[in-house]
Parts: C-alpha cells; sequence; structure tokens
C-alpha cells in the first residue's frame, strides 16, 4: 500500500485507525486484501464474507441466501460452511483532492449475493438494493457527499454436461460515495451492515428495509 509511514499523509494514517475501531458484524470475516494500485495515491481494500450461520442459530426469520441455506442444510450433517455473500470495501485518498470525488477521499464498495428465484424476480429489486445503502449510512450517522451506483441483477443457467446443475440469480451493488472526513468508522459499521442485509441475516439495522420472505413451494 505504501512504503514507509513517513511518507503517509495524517489524514490517511488518521483514516486507517478509524477502520480499526470499526465495530461490524460478527457473521462478518473481513481480511485486508491488495488494494488497487491507479485509482489513488494511497488506498486500502478490505474483503469480506458471510458464511451460513451454524447449529443453534435463533428462529429468527430469514431471507434470501440465508433462508436457502439453512433450508438445504436442515436435517444434514454439518459440512463446509456455505458462503452467503461476499464484499469489497476500498478506501481511496488523494492529498489533493478530486473535483469527480468533491473531496480527498472516496468509498468503493461492492457486494454480491445469490437471491431465491422469487426475490430475483422481483422488479423493485435494484431499487431496494440502493435503499440498503443508502439507510445503512443513515442509520449510523455516516455523513456523506456524491454517492452514486449501480444494483446488476445476474442470471446464471448451465447447459452440456453442467445442464443438472440449477440456475441461479445473483444481486450486486457496486457503489461510492465521498465521506465528509477522515472518521471513516461509522462508514465501515454501515458497510458491514449492508453486507449482512445482502445475505440475509438477522438483526437488520433500524430503518432497514427487506425483501418479504417466501416460502418456496
Amino acid at each position: 500500500m505504501v512504503n514507509a509511514l513517513d511518507q503517509v499523509p495524517p489524514d490517511f494514517l488518521q483514516a486507517l485507525g478509524a477502520l480499526r475501531k470499526a465495530r461490524c458484524r460478527k457473521e462478518l470475516h473481513l481480511a485486508e486484501i491488495p488494494a488497487p494500485a491507479r485509482l489513488a495515491p494511497f488506498a486500502v481494500a478490505l474483503g469480506a464474507e458471510v458464511l451460513a450461520p451454524g447449529a443453534g442459530t435463533p428462529a429468527t426469520p430469514v431471507h434470501g441466501p440465508a433462508a436457502m441455506a439453512l433450508a438445504s442444510a436442515a436435517g444434514a450433517p454439518d459440512e463446509d460452511e456455505t458462503e452467503l455473500a461476499t464484499g469489497r470495501f476500498i478506501l481511496l485518498h488523494d492529498p489533493d483532492g478530486s473535483e469527480v470525488w468533491d473531496g480527498e477521499f472516496r468509498i468503493v464498495t461492492y457486494i454480491r449475493a445469490e437471491l431465491e428465484p422469487e426475490m430475483g424476480n422481483d422488479q423493485m429489486l435494484g431499487t431496494v438494493a440502493w435503499t440498503w445503502l443508502v439507510e445503512a449510512l443513515e442509520n449510523h450517522k455516516a455523513p456523506y457527499r456524491a454517492a452514486g451506483g449501480t444494483a446488476t441483477r445476474v442470471l446464471s443457467e448451465s447447459f452440456g454436461t453442467l445442464a443438472g446443475r440449477p440456475g441461479s440469480i445473483d444481486i450486486e451493488l457496486r457503489a461510492s460515495w465521498t465521506p465528509a472526513s477522515a472518521d471513516v468508522t461509522a462508514h465501515l459499521e454501515a458497510w458491514s451492515d449492508m453486507v449482512c442485509t445482502f445475505a440475509g441475516l438477522p438483526p437488520l439495522p433500524d430503518g432497514v428495509t427487506a425483501l418479504p420472505h417466501r416460502r418456496r413451494s
């Protein structure tokens, strides 16, 4: 990420310290990953995955991939944990500022999760995904500006020798926004809630709207 600490701007060091203070959802497994080298002079990146809840999980209603994972595992012996959602959180910093960012920092994120077919076909899915992001930031009182993003449904079908593999529908959200300051603790906490919400794991943050859980026939 950088060659020496004395070359790192104080504001970026402050932001790194803020990330370390974040109290993320316990279901989220975070790890530092290589940061993109060409997007900004300074950057740090985190990768995340949410795994299916194990035995003894409270019987709180779940939706999306969590519901599918629990249904398929019912009555079966414990096997490898099922991945419910993945994501990336990238913090960029340019001491000279950026007109495009409208600031010196930019947060770039990516979240992907598999959905039940009924949910994947919901015409409001993209709107709901964006609402999850906006409301998570507001719930955590994470001030931001210049937010933008794209929600995409990905349909996967298999053919030939893989024809027996069931199809799937994934939701992908690519988004970025400019934090109001180097204090990005609340931004990482809000993002961790977003990833878990995409995975369908409760408890949902106050005010966040979940797609209704529908039982498969």
